[in-house]
């Protein structure tokens, strides 16, 4: 649905985005995350045509967005991160104004804008004037607008900025709702809402791309060994037991009456040292699992270079491997 191929942005001497490859599939929702600066709203803009890429492509549904720039913008809804709103037309003004740019015939409007109206939640605003909307509801009108023509494709940056926490669940729900009809990027900063809503993330970092896959999958790249294990003892025996483990290289304990649970770090797996040390000692496990980390935890390792390059773009891995074949020799 969407082939990202090389893609470079340049201003002067510093590239903005440098050779980056992805791929969508239809239906997908995909989380688009890199810090301040990463490139990634450059990389937005180059997809929806807003700017102009240095190299590379973008095709979307097949078309090329800078050689078929009316056939792919057809396939394509965008909701920026200002919304582009009119604010003395009232709601269905202005989603007409849109229909009216994108060429949607009148007989099809009713239905369309109906349904999208629903979709997201703006039914009973529908007369009102855009400007004296809440912030909220301002963001799903410009969502709305985005689906006008129901493109296959929407890009949607930041579009739960400035929410409250409940209209951020709305969003949310919203988003969902989306995935079952287009195939959606989402770029945003609340990195538990991208966790929520997409099925794989991709993270840019000084305009490369530093990981691709699910939340999960991210997860077991980023080389963590926490342990959380729950004994049938008291902390004193636990202790004793933990100190003794030489893999374990930091622990912390908290104990109850008749159980003691224990955070546990090392080096390498630690499963298997864990059970067998508490079975030595004749001491029930009553529970093992990860310590997971936070989304955010694994951003922060994964764009300060703490992972393995597992999650590393292929195009990228290769450059990484030929530069450090490079230094060796």
């Amino acid at each position: 649905m969407i082939e990202v191929q090389g893609l470079t942005k340049i201003y002067g001497t510093h590239a903005a985005v440098a050779h980056i490859d992805f791929t969508v599939n239809d239906g997908e929702i995909v989380g688009f995350l890199g810090p301040n600066g990463a490139g990634k709203t450059t990389t937005m803009n180059m997809m929806t045509g807003f700017i102009s890429s240095t190299e590379g492509s973008v095709k979307i549904n097949g078309f090329d967005i800078l050689d078929e720039p009316e056939k792919a913008k057809k396939e394509l809804g965008y909701l920026p991160d200002v919304p582009p709103l009119y604010g003395d037309m009232r709601v269905t003004e202005y989603l007409n104004f849109v229909c009216d740019i994108k060429g949607v015939p009148k007989a099809k409007r009713p239905e369309m804008l109906k349904y999208i109206m629903e979709t997201v939640k703006i039914t009973d605003h529908a007369h009102r004037i855009v400007k004296n909307l809440s912030k909220g509801y301002r963001q799903r009108v410009g969502l709305a607008q985005a689906m006008v023509g129901f493109p296959k494709v929407l890009i949607l940056d930041e579009p739960t900025v400035g929410l409250d926490p409940k209209q951020i669940i709305e969003m949310r729900d919203v988003i969902r709702a989306l995935g079952k009809r287009h195939t959606v990027i989402l770029s945003s900063h609340i990195l538990g809402e991208v966790s929520a809503v997409c099925d794989r993330i991709i993270i840019i970092n000084k305009g490369k791309i530093v990981a691709d896959a699910s939340a999960e999958k991210l997860t077991e790249g980023t080389g963590h060994t926490d342990q959380i294990i729950t004994v049938a003892c008291d902390k004193e025996k636990a202790e004793n037991i933990i100190k003794n483990i030489s893999e374990i290289k930091q622990y912390k304990i908290i104990d109850s009456a008749d159980e003691t649970e224990i955070s546990v770090s090392g080096d390498t797996d630690i499963r298997a040292a864990l059970s067998t040390a508490f079975a030595k000692a004749d001491i029930p496990v009553l529970m093992l699992k990860p310590a997971a980390l936070t989304l955010e935890e694994i951003f922060l390792k994964i764009i300060s270079g703490e992972t393995p390059d597992v999650y590393i773009a292929p195009a990228e891995k290769a450059d990484n491997d030929e530069k450090n074949k490079e230094e060796t020799e």
